[in-house]
Protein backbone atom coordinates (compact mmCIF):
# COMPACT_ATOMS: atom_id res chain seq x y z
CA UNK A 1 0.00 0.00 0.00
CA UNK A 2 0.90 3.72 -0.94
CA UNK A 3 1.89 5.74 1.81
CA UNK A 4 0.88 9.47 2.51
CA UNK A 5 2.66 11.53 4.37
CA UNK A 6 0.53 14.46 6.07
CA UNK A 7 2.53 17.06 8.16
CA UNK A 8 0.30 19.24 10.95
CA UNK A 9 3.43 21.43 12.30
CA UNK A 10 1.08 23.00 15.08
CA UNK A 11 1.04 21.74 19.20
CA UNK A 12 -2.62 22.42 19.62
CA UNK A 13 -3.83 25.06 18.11
CA UNK A 14 0.35 27.03 17.97
CA UNK A 15 2.27 26.35 15.00
CA UNK A 16 5.59 24.90 15.34
CA UNK A 17 7.16 26.16 12.28
CA UNK A 18 10.54 24.01 13.28
CA UNK A 19 8.62 20.71 12.22
CA UNK A 20 8.28 21.57 8.68
CA UNK A 21 11.42 20.66 8.04
CA UNK A 22 10.33 17.35 8.66
CA UNK A 23 8.87 18.26 4.83
CA UNK A 24 9.98 15.61 2.35
CA UNK A 25 8.39 15.34 -1.77
CA UNK A 26 5.14 14.29 -2.02
CA UNK A 27 4.09 14.98 2.01
CA UNK A 28 1.22 17.23 2.04
CA UNK A 29 0.90 19.42 4.77
CA UNK A 30 -2.13 20.73 7.07
CA UNK A 31 -1.57 24.80 7.69
CA UNK A 32 -3.79 27.80 7.64
CA UNK A 33 -3.68 31.29 9.18
CA UNK A 34 -6.15 30.48 12.51
CA UNK A 35 -8.73 32.81 13.60
CA UNK A 36 -8.78 34.31 16.90
CA UNK A 37 -10.77 32.23 19.37
CA UNK A 38 -11.46 29.80 21.74
CA UNK A 39 -8.67 26.77 21.27
CA UNK A 40 -10.70 24.16 20.76
CA UNK A 41 -12.62 25.69 17.82
CA UNK A 42 -8.99 26.67 16.75
CA UNK A 43 -8.02 23.17 16.86
CA UNK A 44 -10.96 21.91 14.87
CA UNK A 45 -10.45 23.57 11.78
CA UNK A 46 -6.70 22.30 12.25
CA UNK A 47 -8.68 19.00 12.03
CA UNK A 48 -11.23 19.97 9.53
CA UNK A 49 -8.57 20.09 7.21
CA UNK A 50 -6.59 17.40 8.35
CA UNK A 51 -9.89 15.09 7.88
CA UNK A 52 -10.17 16.13 4.43
CA UNK A 53 -6.54 15.63 3.37
CA UNK A 54 -7.00 11.56 5.36
CA UNK A 55 -10.14 11.15 3.47
CA UNK A 56 -8.70 12.00 0.16
CA UNK A 57 -5.85 9.55 0.44
CA UNK A 58 -7.86 6.82 2.14
CA UNK A 59 -10.06 7.81 -1.10
CA UNK A 60 -7.51 7.12 -3.00
CA UNK A 61 -6.90 3.56 -1.88
CA UNK A 62 -2.99 4.59 0.02
CA UNK A 63 -2.20 4.24 3.52
CA UNK A 64 -2.10 7.98 5.64
CA UNK A 65 0.72 8.26 7.94
CA UNK A 66 -0.48 11.78 9.84
CA UNK A 67 2.38 13.48 12.02
CA UNK A 68 1.74 16.33 14.12
CA UNK A 69 2.49 17.77 17.55
CA UNK A 70 -0.35 16.64 19.50
CA UNK A 71 -2.38 13.45 20.01
CA UNK A 72 -5.42 15.35 19.44
CA UNK A 73 -5.50 14.82 15.81
CA UNK A 74 -5.86 11.10 16.18
CA UNK A 75 -9.37 12.51 16.10
CA UNK A 76 -9.99 13.45 12.79
CA UNK A 77 -7.47 10.57 11.35
CA UNK A 78 -10.32 8.57 12.98
CA UNK A 79 -13.42 10.20 11.24
CA UNK A 80 -12.16 10.16 8.15
CA UNK A 81 -11.52 6.56 8.07
CA UNK A 82 -15.22 5.67 9.91
CA UNK A 83 -16.38 8.30 7.11
CA UNK A 84 -14.45 5.58 4.85
CA UNK A 85 -16.47 2.80 5.90
CA UNK A 86 -13.49 1.73 7.97
CA UNK A 87 -13.97 0.63 11.31
CA UNK A 88 -10.17 0.45 12.98
CA UNK A 89 -9.50 -1.44 16.02
CA UNK A 90 -6.52 1.53 17.55
CA UNK A 91 -3.19 0.55 19.40
CA UNK A 92 -1.86 3.88 21.25
CA UNK A 93 1.45 3.99 21.83
CA UNK A 94 2.17 6.26 24.77
CA UNK A 95 3.80 7.24 28.07
CA UNK A 96 0.90 8.40 29.00
CA UNK A 97 -2.84 7.54 28.83
CA UNK A 98 -4.21 10.20 27.18
CA UNK A 99 -7.65 9.54 29.34
CA UNK A 100 -8.17 12.68 31.26
CA UNK A 101 -11.40 14.73 31.14
CA UNK A 102 -11.98 17.65 32.95
CA UNK A 103 -13.48 15.85 36.01
CA UNK A 104 -10.11 14.09 36.61
CA UNK A 105 -7.52 16.41 34.84
CA UNK A 106 -4.99 18.07 37.42
CA UNK A 107 -3.12 20.07 34.75
CA UNK A 108 -6.36 21.28 32.37
CA UNK A 109 -4.14 20.03 29.67
CA UNK A 110 -6.15 19.23 26.27
CA UNK A 111 -3.75 16.53 25.07
CA UNK A 112 -3.92 14.97 28.00
CA UNK A 113 -7.84 13.89 26.70
CA UNK A 114 -8.01 12.58 23.43
CA UNK A 115 -8.28 8.96 23.92
CA UNK A 116 -10.73 9.63 26.74
CA UNK A 117 -13.13 11.62 23.72
CA UNK A 118 -12.57 8.96 21.02
CA UNK A 119 -14.35 6.87 23.10
CA UNK A 120 -17.01 9.27 24.17
CA UNK A 121 -15.65 10.52 27.34
CA UNK A 122 -15.99 13.56 28.65
CA UNK A 123 -15.42 17.17 26.44
CA UNK A 124 -17.41 15.93 22.78
CA UNK A 125 -16.52 19.01 20.95
CA UNK A 126 -13.78 18.38 18.93
CA UNK A 127 -15.37 14.77 17.96
CA UNK A 128 -18.51 16.43 16.91
CA UNK A 129 -16.77 19.07 15.37
CA UNK A 130 -15.13 16.01 12.24
CA UNK A 131 -18.42 14.27 12.67
CA UNK A 132 -16.53 11.26 14.38
CA UNK A 133 -18.80 8.09 15.93
CA UNK A 134 -17.31 7.37 19.15
CA UNK A 135 -15.06 4.16 19.40
CA UNK A 136 -15.75 0.77 21.47
CA UNK A 137 -13.38 0.52 24.35
CA UNK A 138 -12.88 -2.64 23.71
CA UNK A 139 -11.43 -2.08 20.12
CA UNK A 140 -8.41 -0.11 21.91
CA UNK A 141 -5.64 -1.06 23.14
CA UNK A 142 -2.81 0.89 25.18
CA UNK A 143 0.33 0.80 25.79
CA UNK A 144 3.06 1.37 27.92
CA UNK A 145 1.22 3.93 29.91
CA UNK A 146 3.13 3.98 32.66
CA UNK A 147 2.71 7.52 33.53
CA UNK A 148 -0.93 8.38 34.66
CA UNK A 149 -2.65 10.40 36.79
CA UNK A 150 -4.12 9.08 39.90
CA UNK A 151 -7.92 9.08 38.72
CA UNK A 152 -6.98 8.56 35.07
CA UNK A 153 -5.30 4.75 36.21
CA UNK A 154 -8.32 4.66 37.87
CA UNK A 155 -10.70 5.16 34.49
CA UNK A 156 -8.35 3.24 32.96
CA UNK A 157 -8.76 -0.06 34.95
CA UNK A 158 -12.92 0.67 35.12
CA UNK A 159 -13.33 0.91 31.70
CA UNK A 160 -12.93 -1.82 29.25
CA UNK A 161 -9.95 -0.55 27.17
CA UNK A 162 -6.83 -2.83 27.27
CA UNK A 163 -4.12 -2.04 28.56
CA UNK A 164 -0.33 -3.49 28.24
CA UNK A 165 2.07 -1.98 30.78
CA UNK A 166 4.65 -3.73 28.62
CA UNK A 167 5.03 -3.24 25.15
CA UNK A 168 6.40 -6.35 24.14
CA UNK A 169 2.95 -8.04 25.04
CA UNK A 170 1.54 -6.28 21.67
CA UNK A 171 3.36 -9.50 20.46
CA UNK A 172 1.60 -12.26 22.03
CA UNK A 173 -1.50 -10.16 21.86
CA UNK A 174 -4.61 -11.36 20.25
CA UNK A 175 -5.05 -8.38 17.70
CA UNK A 176 -8.65 -8.41 15.81
CA UNK A 177 -8.84 -9.61 12.48
CA UNK A 178 -9.71 -6.26 11.41
CA UNK A 179 -8.51 -3.23 10.22
CA UNK A 180 -5.67 -1.57 12.48
CA UNK A 181 -4.75 2.16 13.20
CA UNK A 182 -1.72 2.48 15.02
CA UNK A 183 -1.34 5.59 17.17
CA UNK A 184 2.57 6.42 18.44
CA UNK A 185 3.54 9.40 20.81
CA UNK A 186 7.09 9.33 20.72
CA UNK A 187 7.53 9.93 24.31
CA UNK A 188 6.50 6.39 24.90
CA UNK A 189 10.41 5.74 24.27
CA UNK A 190 12.68 6.58 27.17
CA UNK A 191 13.92 10.00 27.62
CA UNK A 192 17.66 8.34 27.39
CA UNK A 193 16.24 7.15 23.37
CA UNK A 194 14.26 10.32 22.68
CA UNK A 195 15.20 13.15 25.09
CA UNK A 196 13.50 15.97 23.69
CA UNK A 197 9.96 15.25 24.79
CA UNK A 198 7.39 18.06 26.58
CA UNK A 199 6.48 15.78 29.53
CA UNK A 200 9.42 13.03 29.70
CA UNK A 201 8.72 9.78 31.78
CA UNK A 202 11.40 7.89 32.32
CA UNK A 203 11.62 3.93 32.77
CA UNK A 204 10.22 3.90 28.88
CA UNK A 205 10.30 1.83 25.86
CA UNK A 206 14.07 0.99 24.09
CA UNK A 207 14.22 1.20 20.45
CA UNK A 208 15.07 -1.99 20.39
CA UNK A 209 11.99 -2.99 21.63
CA UNK A 210 9.44 -0.41 19.87
CA UNK A 211 11.41 -1.31 16.63
CA UNK A 212 10.62 -5.19 16.98
CA UNK A 213 6.89 -4.46 17.94
CA UNK A 214 6.65 -1.87 14.49
CA UNK A 215 8.33 -4.36 12.51
CA UNK A 216 5.71 -7.27 13.87
CA UNK A 217 2.37 -4.89 13.29
CA UNK A 218 3.96 -4.04 10.06
CA UNK A 219 4.43 -8.08 8.31
CA UNK A 220 1.36 -9.77 10.47
CA UNK A 221 -1.56 -7.01 10.80
CA UNK A 222 -3.09 -4.96 8.15
CA UNK A 223 -2.58 -0.72 9.51
CA UNK A 224 -4.66 1.24 7.25
CA UNK A 225 -3.38 4.10 9.46
CA UNK A 226 -0.73 5.82 11.06
CA UNK A 227 -0.23 9.05 13.45
CA UNK A 228 3.16 10.42 14.89
CA UNK A 229 2.66 12.70 17.96
CA UNK A 230 6.00 14.37 17.56
CA UNK A 231 9.22 15.15 19.65
CA UNK A 232 9.55 19.36 20.97
CA UNK A 233 11.99 20.52 18.51
CA UNK A 234 13.31 23.23 20.86
CA UNK A 235 14.57 21.09 23.46
CA UNK A 236 18.45 19.86 23.65
CA UNK A 237 18.23 16.43 22.22
CA UNK A 238 15.57 17.07 19.30
CA UNK A 239 17.78 15.60 16.22
CA UNK A 240 18.99 12.78 18.28
CA UNK A 241 15.53 12.47 18.79
CA UNK A 242 13.96 13.02 15.49
CA UNK A 243 16.58 10.43 14.45
CA UNK A 244 15.42 7.59 16.16
CA UNK A 245 12.06 8.30 15.64
CA UNK A 246 11.37 8.89 12.43
CA UNK A 247 13.71 5.48 11.62
CA UNK A 248 10.66 3.87 13.77
CA UNK A 249 7.73 5.26 11.87
CA UNK A 250 9.87 4.57 8.93
CA UNK A 251 9.45 0.41 9.84
CA UNK A 252 6.05 0.78 11.02
CA UNK A 253 5.39 2.14 7.84
CA UNK A 254 7.20 -0.03 5.66
CA UNK A 255 9.41 2.14 3.89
Amino acid sequence: MQNNYILTPYFLDVAVPQLESLIEPGWFVNKMALPEGEKQQRMSLLHQSLSALVSACVGSGHRPISLAGDCCTTIPVLASLQHAGVDPFLIWLDAHGDFNTWETTPSGFLGGMPLAMLVGRGDQQMVEAVEMRTLDEKQVLLTDGRDLDPQESQAIKDSSIHHLTNVLDVLEFNIPDQPLYVHFDTDVLDPDVAPAQNYPAHGGVSATDLQDVFRFLARSADVVAISMSSWNPDLDGADKTQDVCMRLLRILAGD
